[in-house]
């Protein structure tokens, strides 16, 4: 059974949010809601990998915590670019629902990890 790799995961997340707003047209509307998506989506997996270099169980359950936050915003982000360019709407789908799985395995990280 493969080893399952959570930064490789969100760094590979990241990398498709990359792209999806490199399609994205740029105008008014849709060039604040890009920077604000690519800010949050490339932190789930920059907070992840500090996490796991963390100095204590308090410090590494803070950036979990970030990283379930981010996870939230970048589906915030997700559904306006949807809004904002009709076109991408379903890949943005795609990349809400993988938002919602780190949104829900963060919680789950940080409410079993003990202080």
């Amino acid at each position: 059974m493969p080893k399952y790799d959570l930064e490789e995961r969100t760094a590979g997340f990241a990398e498709k949010l990359i792209e999806l707003c490199k399609k994205a047209p740029k105008n008014v509307v849709t060039i604040p809601i890009i920077s604000q998506l690519v800010r949050s989506g490339t932190s789930i997996g920059a907070n992840y990998c500090e996490a796991n270099g963390a100095s204590s169980k308090k410090d590494f359950k803070n950036k979990i915590f970030i990283c379930k936050k981010e996870a939230k915003e970048t589906k915030y982000w997700l559904r306006m670019l949807a809004k904002a360019s009709v076109e991408l709407k379903e890949e943005c789908m795609v990349l809400w629902k993988e938002a919602q799985e780190y949104t829900l395995i963060f919680s789950k990280i940080a409410s079993s990890t003990k202080t």
